[in-house]
C-alpha cells in the first residue's frame, strides 16, 4: 500500500521555549485509519495542525504522495487534499447545510453574478448518497437547528466538497454521543472503502481499538511507537501514553447515603425558543450519592442543568439545596450555598478565553476573603492558588501565565475541574466532566469524584459517556423527550437496556434503590 503521509523529523517550537513536536517520524498509509494517541499536551494536534498548514515546523519535511510540500495555509492544504474536522466546528449556526458546506467554494452562474445553488445541491446530495451520510433532506436546514452527530457529518461532506483525499479529525468525538460516535465510524469505513486516509486524533483508549489499522503514540512532543490496531491492548497503550500502568476500572465503596442535598420537584424549563425541553422532573441527589444522568443528547439535559445551576429561569416547579429553595437565587448565590458546576461547553460558559489562567482562576470567587486584600483583588493569592490548579491537575503548559485560548481543549477542560473541585462544594454539577481529556487524567478526575463522594459531597453527573455513568454512578436516571423514562440501578442495567430507555422504550429491570 503506498503512503499517503510522510512526515520526517517534524519539529516545533513555539515562543518562550514551549518544544511541542520533537524530530517526529511518522508515514500514513493510503486507505487507512491511522490513530494518533496521546495525553492532552502531547503534541498530537500541534502535529496535525502543521500537516494542515496553521502552522510551519520549526524543523523537518512534510510530503503528500511521496511529494515534498511547504504549506502557508489552509488553503494550500486544503487545495492538495487535506482537509480538517476540529473539535469545535467550523460552522455558522444560522445559515443553512447548503450554505455552510459552499462557503467560500461557491460556484457562479449569469457571469459570477449568483451563486449557482442547484450545482452545490447536486454535488451535496450526491456525496450524501455515496457515503450514506443522510443529510439530504436537511440542505435546507440552519445547522443550528440539528443534532451534534449530523453537524459532525456536514463538517465532513464540507470538507469531501471541497476535494479532501486526507481527512485529520481532531478528537471528533468528545462533543458526541456514543450512537453518534459509531455512526461516525461508519462513515470512517465508507471513507476508506473509497481510497480516502484518515488520521483520527483522539487520547480514548477503546476508540483507538476499534477502528484503527495503525496506532502511533505521542508523550510530551516525542513519537513513543506505532503499533497495529489488532496487535496491542488497553493496558499497553495507556502504558505508552502516560508512562506508568493506569487503572482503567473504577474501585468505588458502597454508597453511604446521607440526607438530600439537592431536590427537585415537577421541574419544567424552556429553552431559547421558547420550546419546552424539561418536563415536571423529579430528583433527589443526596449526600455522599453519584446520581448520573444519561440520554441521548439533546433530551433536556443542557436545560435541567442550567436551570439547577442558576443559568436559566424554570417554568414551573421546585428547586432545593439543603432544603432552601434557590430558584429566586443568582449563579453567585448558588456558588456561595456550596455548589460548583462543571459546564459542558467549557469555552462558552466555564472560561474567558482572552484571559490568562490567573484570572480565570478567580471567576465567581473574587468576592471571597481568601482572594480579597481589602477592597481589591490579591492577585498574588490568587496565582498560588492557580498554581495548585496547574500542579494538581496537571495543567499543560504550567504557565500561570497563559491564556486561556492557547491551551488545548483537554486541558482547559482540567483547568476548570480543578477549579471547581476546589472550592471545596457541598453539591457538585458535573456535565461531562471528562470530555476532551486523556485516559490518565480522567482517572485522576473519576478518583477525585469518588473522593468527594465518600466525605459526603452530593454529585450529579451528567455525561454522555455510558461507561462513566454505570462506573460512577449510585444511581442513574435517564432522560428521553425532557423527562425521565426511568431511575435505574447501575449494577443491575445493561448498556443495551439504558440505550432502548435512552430511545424511549420500557424496559423490565430492578429501580434504583432509594428516593427517586
Amino acid at each position: 500500500m503506498s503512503v499517503a503521509v510522510h512526515l520526517d523529523g517534524i519539529t516545533k517550537r513555539f515562543p518562550g521555549g514551549v518544544l511541542a513536536n520533537d524530530q517526529i517520524d511518522l508515514e500514513i498509509e493510503q486507505g487507512s485509519v491511522h490513530v494518533l494517541l496521546g495525553e492532552n499536551g502531547a503534541g498530537k494536534s500541534t502535529l496535525m495542525n502543521i500537516l494542515y498548514g496553521l502552522y510551519e515546523p520549526t524543523e523537518g519535511t512534510v510530503r503528500i504522495d511521496g511529494e515534498t510540500v511547504d504549506f502557508e495555509t489552509p488553503q494550500d492544504a486544503i487545495e492538495r487534499g487535506v482537509g480538517m474536522i476540529h473539535q469545535h466546528f467550523t460552522l455558522v449556526d444560522p445559515m443553512t447545510v447548503l450554505e455552510n458546506i459552499a462557503l467560500g467554494w461557491e460556484p457562479i452562474r449569469y457571469g459570477g453574478l449568483a451563486i449557482d445553488d442547484g450545482a452545490v445541491e447536486a454535488d451535496i446530495r450526491e456525496l450524501s448518497d455515496r457515503y450514506g451520510f443522510g443529510i439530504a433532506d436537511d440542505i435546507h436546514t440552519p445547522v443550528e437547528e440539528l443534532s451534534v452527530g449530523v453537524q459532525q457529518r456536514i463538517e465532513v461532506v464540507k470538507t469531501l466538497y471541497r476535494g479532501a483525499d486526507i481527512f485529520i479529525f481532531d478528537e471528533p468525538t468528545s462533543v458526541l454521543t456514543p450512537q453518534e460516535a459509531d455512526q461516525l465510524f461508519e462513515v470512517f469505513e465508507e471513507l476508506t472503502a473509497q481510497g480516502k486516509t484518515i488520521i483520527f486524533i483522539t487520547h480514548k483508549l477503546d476508540e483507538a481499538l476499534t477502528v484503527a489499522d495503525r496506532i502511533t503514540v505521542l508523550r510530551d512532543g516525542r513519537k513513543v511507537g506505532t503499533v497495529d490496531g489488532a496487535g496491542t491492548t488497553q493496558d499497553e497503550l495507556a502504558r505508552q501514553m502516560v508512562g506508568r500502568d493506569v487503572l482503567l476500572n473504577v474501585d468505588k465503596e458502597p454508597v453511604n447515603r446521607g440526607d438530600p442535598q439537592l431536590s427537585v420537584s415537577d421541574l419544567s424549563v424552556t429553552n431559547d425558543q421558547g420550546i419546552q425541553k424539561v418536563s415536571g422532573v423529579d430528583l433527589t441527589v443526596h449526600r455522599g450519592e453519584i446520581f448520573g444522568v444519561a440520554g441521548v443528547d439533546g433530551n433536556g439535559q443542557s436545560e435541567l442543568v442550567e436551570a439547577i445551576t442558576g443559568l436559566r429561569e424554570h417554568t414551573a416547579g421546585d428547586i432545593s439545596i439543603d432544603g432552601r429553595e434557590i430558584g429566586d437565587l443568582s449563579r453567585r448565590e448558588r456558588m456561595a450555598l456550596g455548589m460548583s458546576y462543571i459546564p459542558g461547553e467549557r469555552q462558552e460558559r466555564a472560561l474567558v478565553l482572552d484571559f490568562d489562567l490567573v484570572q480565570n482562576a478567580v471567576l465567581g470567587s473574587q468576592r471571597d476573603d481568601q482572594f480579597r486584600d481589602g477592597r481589591q483583588i490579591d492577585w498574588d493569592a490568587v496565582r498560588e492558588h492557580t498554581e495548585e490548579i496547574i500542579e494538581t491537575y496537571d495543567v499543560r503548559p504550567p504557565n500561570p501565565q497563559a491564556l486561556a485560548r492557547s491551551l488545548s481543549g483537554g486541558n482547559q477542560q482540567k483547568f476548570v475541574v480543578g477549579r471547581e473541585f476546589l472550592r471545596e462544594p457541598d453539591l457538585v454539577v458535573a456535565a461531562h466532566p471528562t470530555r476532551g481529556v486523556d485516559v490518565g487524567s480522567m482517572e485522576f478526575i473519576h478518583d477525585q469524584l469518588l473522593e468527594m463522594r465518600d466525605r459526603g459531597v452530593a454529585i450529579l453527573l451528567v455525561s454522555a459517556s455510558l461507561d462513566e455513568v454505570t462506573s460512577l454512578s449510585d444511581r442513574i436516571g435517564v432522560l428521553h423527550d425532557g423527562a425521565f423514562a426511568d431511575v435505574v440501578d447501575p449494577e443491575s442495567v445493561s448498556k443495551e437496556q439504558l440505550g432502548l430507555l435512552m430511545a424511549g422504550e420500557q424496559i423490565e429491570t430492578e429501580r434504583a434503590v432509594g428516593p427517586q
